[in-house]
């Protein structure tokens, strides 16, 4: 899987001006031009079904994807969207295979003075045909857009960092990784999921920093904090939950914890809990650091390393053998 490798899915006008220059190109080796007309047709109508195949065949089948693509792209858009918009190019892609030839005979069994009219009256119905679809080729040019700047979640030891926003999620994935977050002082700094690597001698490591979540119903979440509960389902293979006992970062600590039981029912990994910005205050039931001053961090990692011995690969995401 590789959503970088999806290409720019072409608008309707695209897909049109690539066919009639093709078409043209055809055109211009007949010397008849009753033939050069249906070479035109024929041209034009295959070229419009190849191009929109391709754009098919481009994207992934969503049902082959980690648990974690799907949840995204159902965030995101809702899968049937994404399905209806290819089930639509796929619509005019056999279409124009279905009718290329009919509309092609139509030219070649019409009088010679008729030719030419035949020919523009097949390439009208060609371009409303496309044009119908015009909206959904829009529609995956964006989903293309976002998918290609998904992190690669590799099927390795993975550490996911969850917490209310402001917490010292990004900061700690700073400390220990090679991930470098925007850190701001505002909620929802992280917009999406960030991946970091730390290296344990020669075995890289997986640290995902998650966008903030809070403690209201799961309806009431927005996309950000729906797809850090699905990084939080899906992904983990340990989970570092960050409390402020503070609450610099806006919230009250019962608030917090509140979150840490949701959060904890909802896994089935280790969770280590530590109480952050120690060089202000600490929680005495749990292990403390200060992601400001680098206090008690390595403790903190090593403590999220002993859960990697027994670590098994996952089905269904892909090695990083397995990008190439």
């Amino acid at each position: 899987m590789s959503f970088e490798k999806i290409p720019t899915v072409p608008t309707a006008d695209e897909v049109l001006d690539r066919a009639l220059r093709r078409a043209a190109k055809k055109m211009r080796e007949k010397s008849n031009k009753k033939r050069a007309s249906v070479e035109f047709v024929e041209a034009a109508y295959l070229s419009v079904h190849d191009k929109l195949v391709s754009v098919i065949q481009s994207f992934p089948t969503i049902s082959d994807e980690p648990k974690f693509y799907q949840d995204i792209i159902e965030i995101l858009w809702t899968t049937d969207r994404f399905k209806k918009s290819l089930g639509a190019v796929g619509w005019a892609a056999k279409w124009s295979k279905d009718h290329r030839g009919g509309l092609a005979k139509d030219v070649r069994y019409s009088a010679e003075e008729n030719a030419t009219a035949s020919r523009k009256k097949a390439i009208a119905r060609l371009s409303s045909v496309v044009h119908q679809i015009g909206d959904d080729l829009l529609f995956l040019n964006e989903v293309r857009n976002v998918l290609r700047k998904l992190p690669v979640v590799e099927d390795i030891f993975t550490i996911v960092v969850a917490g209310f926003p402001n917490v010292g999620k990004s900061s700690f994935i700073r400390k220990v990784s090679s991930a470098e977050p925007e850190i701001a002082s505002y909620p929802f700094t992280t917009k999406g999921i960030i991946v970091g690597h730390y290296y344990d001698g020669r075995e890289k490591i997986q640290l995902i920093d998650t966008p903030g979540l809070l403690d209201r119903p799961d309806m009431e979440r927005n996309a950000i904090e729906r797809q850090a509960l699905s990084a939080i389902v899906n992904i983990a293979d340990t989970l570092l939950f960050i409390l402020d006992p503070s609450a610099h970062c806006g919230y009250p600590l019962e608030e917090q914890e509140r979150l840490l039981e949701e959060v904890k029912a909802l896994v089935n990994v280790p969770v280590v809990i530590v109480s952050n910005k120690a060089d202000i205050t600490y929680i005495p039931e749990y292990p403390s650091m200060s992601t400001g001053t680098g206090e008690g961090v390595k403790e903190i990692l090593d403590a999220l390393l002993v859960h990697k011995a027994g670590w098994e690969p996952k089905k269904g995401i892909e090695s990083e053998e397995e990008q190439f």
